[in-house]
């Protein structure tokens, strides 16, 4: 007889096999969460050879980000009909197929599509790292596996980072397509060995016309804020992608209260927990990728860094995460969810003000101050509010827990690109207004693009006009992250008064009774 190959049955008191499922867990939600922001250090490289204005870098981000954030909920109650691990490697066998396939191609549509198609692959992996981790570890174990998942998220973002960086230094930006390509498909090997099958037994209908509306109400939206400064905020496609936005998610809104089986329960945000960590998760999630889609581009086309050394900038704000992710867990058992909710985007709000009063000449200390901050504001801010929203839902439900709490980041994610992406460029383009005044036409459009646009345009007129043109371009930035930090801070602290207001003073994490599963649901 053939030994048997399923996976062990991870229900035993088991650490070691747990511990492996923890670590292909991380392993896969470090791919899709890398792809990201390893792409936000190839941005200037990207914009220089496809000549992308800054609106196309924008989409070229928010392709993924759009689909990622709208299909979650799908994503997650696709894990738990159909069975988590399957629906874990398809998602990752997209994911890799869409991200090789950037190799072949030179146009910056295509390239935004293909982002779009990661998206979708990557929705599909997400909520299933953090599902499986949470039908798997006991009630009691579940707050620190949480808090590695949590530091794993945003730490991983940081190593993709460097990883990228260390690419750049040799070969093109293609190279962290294929690293994230060749990435994804290792994740699958692992996952189909070790991952667990598990799925909820209580199958209902998909909701698809929620999924769908959810992707038109964000994209639209997004579509809104990305196109407004280069086509301006009153053009009928920018008024018309706002108006179809707030229709979408109105809709969206009401069909899933009316709905039988609906892909979301609005109603669980009358729940303190699940409101207050979504506000969190959102706003710090809005900052922080605002954050490093314009700090990336300051580190490299401002102060002068090379890739490698721009990511080596950020290790400072990836030691903060990761390091205190693993106390946060504990701090909020001792002094209540709400006070380290709290204080973790009190520190962030900190880290984006000392960033947004030393952009314009502070150099390199003050930045490594600021995200060290950062860093650690994220992990006592994140972590608990993480915590929170999966306690609120039973284990049949943990697809559609994990994918709330995943459709939070993402879609404050995109919306921060987006959003701080959008005063950025706005001001950005009303600040070079002088310094193109006079050029031929292509050249003024091309600096008021971009950064990189205006240097480009700067090295081919030369001499004194070019060098005006070259200062002017880097001020005009320096304003405009400026801007566009202080745009942050206001959503950080609207975000903390709002959680804060929310949440009872000594909220602190339930043990979830003695771990006994939900009757339906059929994980081992």
């Amino acid at each position: 007889m053939q030994p048997s190959t399923a996976p062990p049955d991870l229900s035993a008191p088991d650490s070691t096999r747990r511990s492996a499922v923890l670590a292909v867990m991380c392993l896969a939600l470090a791919v899709v969460v890398g792809m990201l922001a390893s792409l936000l250090v190839a941005v200037p490289d990207m914009a220089r050879d496809l000549r992308a204005t800054e609106s196309q870098l924008q989409w070229i981000m928010n392709a993924y980000g759009v689909t990622f954030a709208g299909l979650l909920l799908l994503g997650g109650a696709l894990g738990d009909r159909w069975g988590r691990k399957g629906v874990l490697l398809a998602g990752l066998a997209v994911f890799a197929l869409a991200s090789g396939a950037v190799l072949w191609t030179n146009d910056v549509h295509l390239v935004i599509g293909l982002r779009g198609l990661a998206g979708i692959g990557a929705a599909l992996v997400m909520p299933m790292t953090l599902s499986i981790i949470t039908t798997v570890y006991p009630p009691e174990e579940r707050g620190r596996a949480v808090g590695i998942w949590s530091g794993v998220s945003f730490g991983s973002a940081l190593l993709a980072v460097l990883l990228a960086g260390a690419l750049l230094e040799a070969y093109s930006w293609r190279s962290v397509f294929l690293a994230n390509a060749v990435l994804g498909a290792l994740a699958l090997v692992a996952a189909a060995v070790l991952a667990p099958t598990s799925r909820s037994a209580a199958a209902t209908p998909l909701d698809a016309v929620g999924a769908l509306l959810s992707v038109v109400g964000v994209g639209a939206l997004v579509f809104g804020i990305v196109e407004g400064p280069e086509l301006g905020w009153s053009d009928g496609a920018v008024l018309a992608g706002f108006s179809a936005g707030a229709v979408g998610l109105i809709a969206f809104v009401l069909w899933e209260l009316r709905s039988a089986h609906p892909l979301l329960d609005v109603k669980i945000f009358r729940l303190r927990g699940v409101a207050a960590g979504s506000l969190v998760i959102t706003a710090e999630s809005l900052a922080m990728l605002g954050f490093f889609f314009l700090g990336l581009q300051y580190l490299q086309q401002i102060l002068g860094y090379s890739p490698l050394q721009s990511g080596l900038a950020l290790v400072t704000m990836a030691v903060g995460a990761m390091v205190f992710s693993l106390v946060a867990p504990g701090f909020a058992r001792r002094y209540g969810m709400r006070a380290v909710m709290g204080l973790g985007m009190l520190l962030i709000a900190a880290g984006l003000g000392l960033l947004a009063v030393t952009t314009d000449g502070g150099g390199l200390w003050p930045f490594l101050a600021g995200t060290g901050v950062l860093g650690a504001g994220i992990a006592f801010a994140a972590t608990p509010a993480t915590e929170a929203i999966v306690a609120a839902l039973p284990p049949a439900e943990q697809g559609v827990a994990s994918a709330l709490n995943d459709l939070t980041r993402e879609l404050g994610g995109v919306l921060g690109i987006a959003l701080l992406g959008s005063v950025f460029n706005t001001t950005y383009r009303s600040s070079t207004e002088d310094a193109v005044g006079g050029m031929p036409d292509e050249a003024a459009d091309a600096a008021r693009d971009s950064l990189a646009g205006a240097l480009r345009v700067a090295s081919e007129v030369g001499g004194r006009p070019g060098a005006h043109l070259a200062e002017a371009a880097r001020e005009a930035f320096n304003s405009g992250m400026t801007n566009a930090l202080l745009g942050g801070i206001a959503v950080v602290v609207l975000g903390a008064v709002a959680a804060v207001a929310l949440l009872p003073r000594q909220a602190r994490p339930r043990s979830r009774g003695s771990g006994a599963k939900d009757p339906q649901d059929t994980s081992p």
